[in-house]
């Protein structure tokens, strides 16, 4: 995984953040926030906050009492120990797209399967730059709805070693997810001391909780498993249309999710989760790699080590339909605030197209180009005498170049960064190559890695068990 070791980029002065701090406790104490299951409302009241139906008007004092029992930073371990992560600090983890129905592959739009669900999966393995195939990398629609989320999990399991995440969709997939990430790694006991999977709780912006999510919260939470508690908010749809007011309105969002899981669990890890845009007030779509999203995603970072948690935020993302140049700046415009920010757990950060209603393949490729360009870029200079090259200039003299330079010959291979896509070839030997564009060469790039894709070892025993449990809770509901 990757360490951002640069300085944050912080955009609000100690007045703005005042000014933030103030807004928040008023919503959360006058309007108060919906928790639309029984248990939480139950915890809250015992807690001493006021609970009017499904309203909690929180005390900010009390809330800041619960943040503060989550940890900083804590470990995720996968099952190959290589590929353990570290959330939190200056650590950033990165997981591919998370959600879609729809697949593109080059100019055909279709419903997701669940054979582009394991290719995306076989991607993501293939490439060191994700930490994550992420969870519901595409919903694949020709399988039964109740089960599965058992063929998904059974796939990140098997077709990865990496970290995965967690269904959501309710609390018996919820529940599904920690059994068979038990049977992985060999008990109950051995997840709960050290977390191996990561679960996505969005809020229903503005100001709601919902069942199924609070379902799935209180299956993850009770396991010690990390939860990402995100705000969904489009400014001018889910939240008033200025940046302040939707900050405002994260805060409240994301702490009071965060101190449900301090009381379902204290100590157990969370993320404060953020998923900020904005909408064409035109047409009222959701935009993407907008300026306001890129500017509210800097200020999210600054506001999650304000109150010292880990963070999620960024990611690929774009309005376009296809993978061309809008889809590419658009995605740069959340990446470079991302890397900026220093997000910890960056989700959507491969194969994001359509707003998050399609998963890409040539998509996918553009984006692990832009992650291992960033990645480049936000690595410190190592400045030394050697770096320095005197004895290059030695050997050169003036006037000389230093394409065969004995400090060039040994270098080059580690100081420029190798693309992946990029092509350099002058136009003429650039026709005679078929004259191919980047989303060309995105198409055979993706085939390439399929074709050369290596499944990782899995005990035969533990793959036998995993099979054993998706076999009888698909008979169990009744698919």
């Amino acid at each position: 995984m990757f360490r951002n070791t640069m300085p944050r980029y912080e955009v609000l002065s100690e007045e703005a953040m005042a000014t933030l701090d103030r807004g928040w406790r008023k919503l959360m104490t006058e309007l108060g926030v919906e928790f639309m299951d029984d248990r939480a409302l139950e915890l809250f009241r015992r807690a001493g906050q006021r609970v009017e139906g499904n309203t909690v008007f929180l005390d900010p004092d009390f809330v800041l009492e619960q943040v503060a029992k989550a940890p900083r930073e804590f470990d995720v371990q996968a099952r190959n120990p290589e590929h353990n992560i570290h959330i939190g600090g200056d650590s950033m983890a990165f997981g591919a797209v998370y959600g879609p129905p729809f697949v593109r592959q080059g100019d055909v739009r279709r419903d997701a399967t669940m054979d582009d669900f394991r290719n995306f999966t076989k991607l993501a393995q293939s490439f060191p730059v994700l930490d994550s195939a992420g969870g519901v990398i595409c919903e694949p629609n020709d399988t039964p709805l109740d089960s599965r989320h058992l063929d998904m999990t059974y796939a990140l399991q098997t077709l990865t070693d990496k970290v995965y995440m967690g269904n959501v969709v309710s609390g018996v997939n919820a529940a599904d997810t920690i059994a068979m990430t038990s049977i992985l790694f060999g008990s109950r006991e051995a997840i709960e001391q050290t977390p191996a999977t990561i679960s996505l709780i969005n809020c229903n912006s503005p100001l709601r909780w919902d069942d199924r999510m609070l379902e799935a919260q209180f299956e993850y939470s009770g396991a010690g498993q990390p939860v990402v508690l995100t705000p969904f908010i489009l400014m001018g749809a889910m939240s008033p249309v200025t940046i302040p007011a939707a900050l405002v309105q994260q805060i409240v969002e994301a702490l009071s999710g965060i101190a449900l899981s301090q009381l379902i669990r204290p100590g157990t890890p969370v993320i404060f989760g953020s998923f900020l845009s904005n909408i064409d007030m035109q047409s009222g779509s959701p935009t993407f790699g907008t300026p306001e999203s890129g500017l509210g995603l800097l200020c999210t970072g600054q506001i999650a080590r304000h109150f010292g948690l880990p963070f999620r935020t960024g990611g690929g993302l774009t309005s376009s339909q296809v993978a061309d140049a809008q889809a590419g700046y658009e995605a740069l415009m959340t990446l470079m605030p991302t890397f900026l920010a220093g997000a910890n757990w960056v989700m959507h950060s491969a194969g994001w197209l359509e707003g998050g209603l399609v998963a890409g393949y040539e998509k996918f490729i553009v984006d692990i180009e832009l992650l291992q360009m960033l990645r480049h870029e936000f690595t410190p200079l190592e400045i030394d005498e050697a770096s320095m090259a005197f004895d290059a200039h030695q050997e050169v003299g003036h006037g000389g170049h230093f394409l065969g330079a004995m400090h060039t010959m040994e270098r080059f291979r580690t100081c420029f960064y190798r693309p992946l896509l990029s092509s350099s070839e002058n136009y003429e030997r650039w026709m005679r190559n078929g004259g191919n564009d980047a989303n060309a060469r995105a198409t055979v790039a993706y085939q390439k890695t399929l074709e050369d894709y290596e499944q990782p070892e899995l005990d035969e025993a533990v793959r036998d068990e995993l099979q054993d449990y998706v076999i009888r809770r698909r008979a169990e509901l009744g698919d």
